[in-house]
C-alpha cells in the first residue's frame, strides 16, 4: 500500500466514523468496537509490521498520517500502541496478533522481574490496558509478551488520565509469558518508550492542526463590537504565533518518523535524538496552542458541550506520556554536556549524541 493510499484510508475511516456523539460515548464507557474493527480490516493496525508478519511492511513516515489523524479526529483507540507492538513482534521474527495492544514502557514500571516465565511486578498507568488482550512489556533486560487475560495472575485497576482515556493500573503476579526478545532496535536503547514518545508527537501534530482550524474559524464567525475577533490584531499575532508553533511540531515529528527504525532492516543512528526533539518540541507546542485555543475562544471552549475540549484535554495528557517535554530536554542536555565543546556541535549536526539513551 503507497503512503498516499495509507493517508486516503486513513483519513476517510477517522472521517466517516468519529464525531463528538462517539467520543462522548467512549467517555462514558463505551469502547468504539465498531471502528476499531474497521481500522483492523484495512489493515492499519499492522502498518508497522511486515509484510510475512500479517503487515504492510510500512515506514513511520508512510504511516505518519495515521497517527496525526488519530490526534486530528482524537479517534479513541488504542491504534497507536498496538501498532508498535506489532512492529516490535515482527522485527523479532514473532506472531502478531490481530487483537488490541498496550505498551508498558521502561520507565512506567515497578519491580518488574522474570522467574522462569513468569512475569512479576506493576505498572501504575498503562493507556489502554483495559481494552486489550495483549501487554508488550519492557523489561530491564528484555522485551516480553504478556497475556492481560490471564486469570489470577494479572490485576487491572481502571483508571483515567486527562483525556479520559483509560490508563490503568496493573498488576503482574507471576503472569504467564508467551514470549520474550531482545531488542530489535539497537539505535533505541529503550524502544518502547522512544516509539510511543514518537507515535504521540505525531498524534500531538494532528491535535493542534485540528485546534488551529477550529481557532482561526471561531475568529472570524464570533463577532463582537460589530466585526470578527479575528480581525483584532492580539488575537491575529495570537493565531500566527500557534501556526508557528504547529508547523514546527510538525517539522520535528516528520523528521524524527524519516529517522525512525522499520522492519526493513533501517536502524537510524539519529533515530533517538530526533526522536527527543520531536517530544520536546510537540509538548511544548501543545502547551501553548491549547493556551491559544482556548483564549480565543473565550469561555465557551471550557465547556463539555464544546468540542474543543476533547483535543485539549489530549494534548495535555500526550505530552506527558512516554516522557515528558521536560524529561526529554533534560536527557538531551545531559548528553550535550557528557559530549562535552568538542562533541556538541558535531553531535547537533549529526543528530546523534552517543551518550544519549
Amino acid at each position: 500500500m503507497s503512503d498516499s493510499m495509507i493517508a486516503e484510508s486513513a483519513a476517510r475511516i477517522f472521517a466517516d466514523n468519529v464525531d463528538k456523539a462517539l467520543l462522548e460515548r467512549f467517555e462514558k464507557g463505551e469502547f468504539p468496537q465498531r471502528l476499531w474493527q474497521t481500522v483492523v480490516d484495512n489493515g492499519l493496525s499492522l502498518a508497522l509490521a511486515s509484510e510475512a508478519s500479517g503487515g504492510i511492511g510500512a515506514s513511520w513516515a508512510d504511516a505518519y498520517p495515521i497517527l496525526r489523524g488519530l490526534g486530528y479526529w482524537q479517534a479513541p483507540l488504542p491504534l497507536a500502541e498496538t501498532m508498535i507492538a506489532a512492529q516490535l513482534l515482527s522485527a523479532a521474527g514473532l506472531d502478531v496478533p490481530q487483537e488490541p495492544m498496550a505498551l508498558v514502557d521502561e520507565t512506567q514500571a515497578a519491580g518488574l522481574s522474570l522467574a522462569g516465565d513468569g512475569l512479576s511486578g506493576s505498572a501504575p498507568r498503562v493507556t489502554w490496558a483495559r481494552y486489550c488482550r495483549w501487554a508488550l512489556v519492557a523489561t530491564p533486560s528484555e522485551l516480553v509478551m504478556v497475556d492481560l487475560a490471564a486469570s489470577g495472575s494479572v490485576t487491572i485497576t481502571p483508571r483515567t488520565n486527562a483525556a479520559l482515556e483509560p490508563a490503568d493500573g496493573v498488576a503482574f503476579d507471576k503472569a504467564p509469558v508467551l514470549a520474550r526478545f531482545a531488542n530489535p532496535f539497537k539505535s533505541l536503547g529503550r524502544p518502547v518508550e522512544s516509539l510511543g514518545a514518537l507515535a504521540r508527537s505525531a498524534m500531538m501534530v494532528g491535535a493542534m492542526e485540528w485546534l488551529l482550524e477550529q481557532s482561526v474559524q471561531y475568529s472570524m464567525d464570533r463577532v463582537q463590537f460589530g466585526k470578527p475577533i479575528g480581525r483584532n490584531q492580539a488575537i491575529q499575532q495570537s493565531l500566527s504565533l500557534m501556526a508557528g508553533e504547529v508547523c514546527a511540531a510538525r517539522v520535528a515529528a516528520q523528521v524524527a518518523c524519516n529517522d525512525a527504525p522499520d522492519v526493513t532492516g533501517g536502524d537510524h543512528p539519529q533515530a533517538l535524538f530526533s526522536i527527543a526533539v520531536a517530544k520536546v518540541r510537540g509538548g511544548e507546542a501543545a502547551t501553548r496552542c491549547a493556551s491559544i485555543a482556548h483564549q480565543t475562544h473565550g469561555a465557551i471552549g471550557f465547556t463539555y458541550d464544546h468540542a474543543l475540549n476533547f483535543a485539549t484535554r489530549r494534548l495535555w495528557a500526550w505530552r506527558e506520556v512516554y516522557g515528558s517535554d521536560a524529561q526529554w530536554a533534560l536527557r538531551l542536555g545531559q548528553a550535550a554536556i557528557r559530549a562535552r565543546s568538542e562533541g556538541f556541535w558535531p553531535g547537533v549536526t549529526a543528530r546523534q549524541f552517543a551518550s544519549l539513551s
